[in-house]
């Protein structure tokens, strides 16, 4: 494929990652580049033109628990004035904690919904998982809407999937049948679904590749990509893993 068909694709450890449009776009997932795999810190990320958090947990975020405002997304974000999809709840939360003259374009939405951005097109999606954290300020746990996936779809239409945090579930075959991912980016450790889930899922996707996330950070996030293969082989599924190394970029 030449460099108008491909996207480069940069992860981070655990669920971080940058996505570099063939338009030229900078993606950032999930902004946790102070988890323990990391080569790079959240200051070292110098472009973030679409800003993608699946949930608020602190992982996810990038922040320690009980000071989300103080987290690798809030900064990024301050630093950076990327355009921020949210889940409706987060977006309000965003509104409170970010400076109204921060530049930061913040678009809350909600699972089912579109927008788009500079050329991408970003549908929010459901996950199967928990959101909430502590919060050191109010004394209670923090909420910050509802878990949610991404799909997006790249400037030449392509498209692809984050799925945050999730447990497989059945509607993936809705996301399937509605926007047709050909790539997706599935957790296989703990928490999450693990690699026989993982691989449930690719197949339920109809994806033709998969690129593992949310292991090996903690010795709990036990899944490893040859696990993932080694299910999907086990269901017959001919869906191909491509696991980069932390800090490794890839041309997809």
């Amino acid at each position: 494929m030449d460099a108008e068909s491909t996207f480069r694709f940069t992860w981070s450890g655990h669920s971080a990652g940058e996505l570099v449009t063939p338009g030229g776009k900078a993606v950032v997932f999930d902004p946790w580049f102070g988890n323990p795999r990391s080569l790079k810190s959240a200051d070292d990320v110098e472009r973030c033109d679409v800003l993608l958090v699946s949930h608020g947990h602190f992982d996810h975020m990038g922040g320690d628990v009980g000071s989300l405002e103080q987290s690798a997304a809030v900064s990024i974000a301050r630093r950076l004035k990327p355009t921020w999809v949210a889940i409706h709840e987060l977006s309000v939360w965003l509104g409170h904690v970010m400076d109204a003259d921060a530049g930061v374009n913040v678009i809350g939405m909600n699972s089912g919904g579109t927008v788009e951005i500079d050329g991408l097109k970003v549908t929010m999606v459901p996950a199967l998982h928990s959101a909430g954290d502590w919060s050191t300020e109010a004394g209670t746990v923090l909420n910050l809407g509802q878990p949610v996936g991404f799909v997006i779809e790249l400037e030449n239409g392509r498209k692809v999937y984050f799925a945050g945090d999730t447990d497989v579930f059945g509607d993936m075959a809705l996301i399937a049948e509605l926007h047709a991912p050909e790539l997706a980016f599935l957790p296989i450790g703990h928490f999450t679904m693990g690699p026989r889930g993982a691989a449930r899922a690719a197949q339920l996707l109809d994806v033709a590749r998969v690129v593992p996330i949310h292991y090996g950070t903690f010795p709990v996030l036990a899944g490893t990509p040859d696990q993932l293969r080694d299910e999907l082989r086990r269901i017959g599924a001919d869906v191909e893993v491509t696991s980069p190394e932390p800090g490794q970029s890839i041309e997809l």
